[in-house]
């Protein structure tokens, strides 16, 4: 695959996600539509969304429900696309979604590879292609990142630097859909800033594209620790993403993180 065939199966992919069509993201005016059910979905998404923004940096794309149609069609063609994810215009729109029960709950910015940067990667230790069976005893804290305890039928591969016998990083991957699978990483404390984060990610990525697939990997705009990984491992920003979530859904969680 080649750049291009990457980002249009990623477009394709958000598009079923959101019930837009492909095109949609790469039009120069913004666009609305009805959000819906789809079994092709991305496994982890909850639909249909009450709001959602997604742009690959044309314009937005909101998938909505019918109840918040009006307030998000008023919110992206009122400011510039490149403020419709941040503050101050941010609070227009959340203001706007607290008065019917909502709130902006998840922010995040998504990484495809770049074939022309994507190559192996030296490692200090012995890397090891790992499949679901050896995952069994790995969902612990160490590795909440790069495995989801919640979906483990999804963990289908992974990459493990091994010091001997300890596994001391691990980058693995969720088939979330069938097209794309999502890479995630962890590095034990000790064992970091020697490069086998990225080391870890450019092998699994390059793992799953020989496999015809496309690896993407997603991280919280702030977390640049993660942001520098995706850089050095050979990805590059593709899109971008808002979701806004029930007032209860996201007081539990920031009540869950205070625990």
């Amino acid at each position: 695959m080649n750049n291009t065939e990457i980002l249009n199966i990623a477009m394709a992919q958000s598009a079923i996600d959101i019930s837009a069509d492909p095109c949609d993201f790469t039009k120069q005016e913004n666009v609305i539509v009805i959000s819906k059910n789809n079994a092709d979905a991305r496994k982890y998404l909850k639909l249909p969304f009450s709001c959602q923004l997604v742009s690959y940096g044309n314009n937005v794309v909101a998938s909505v429900s019918e109840e918040f149609y009006d307030i998000t069609q008023d919110y992206i063609n009122k400011y510039p696309v490149e403020h419709l994810f941040e503050t101050p215009n941010l609070h227009v729109l959340n203001d706007a979604l607290i008065a019917k029960g909502q709130k902006i709950c998840f922010m995040a910015e998504y990484f495809l590879p770049d074939v022309n940067a994507l190559k192996p990667l030296e490692c200090p230790y012995e890397m090891r292609i790992l499949s679901q069976d050896d995952f069994v005893d790995l969902y612990t804290t160490e590795w909440e990142n790069a495995l989801c305890e919640d979906r483990k039928h999804l963990d289908v591969l992974g990459v493990g630097a091994y010091d001997g016998e300890k596994l001391v990083g691990l980058a693995a991957c969720s088939a979330d859909c069938d097209t794309m699978w999502q890479i995630g990483v962890d590095v034990l404390p000790s064992y970091r800033r020697q490069g086998i984060a990225c080391a870890l990610t450019a092998r699994l990525a390059i793992e799953i594209l020989n496999r015809g697939i496309v690896p993407f990997y997603c991280v919280a705009w702030s977390n640049i620790k993660s942001v520098r990984n995706a850089i050095k491992s050979g990805f590059r920003p593709a899109w971008v993403e808002m979701t806004a979530k029930p007032c209860k859904t996201v007081d539990e969680m920031n009540n869950n993180s205070e625990v």
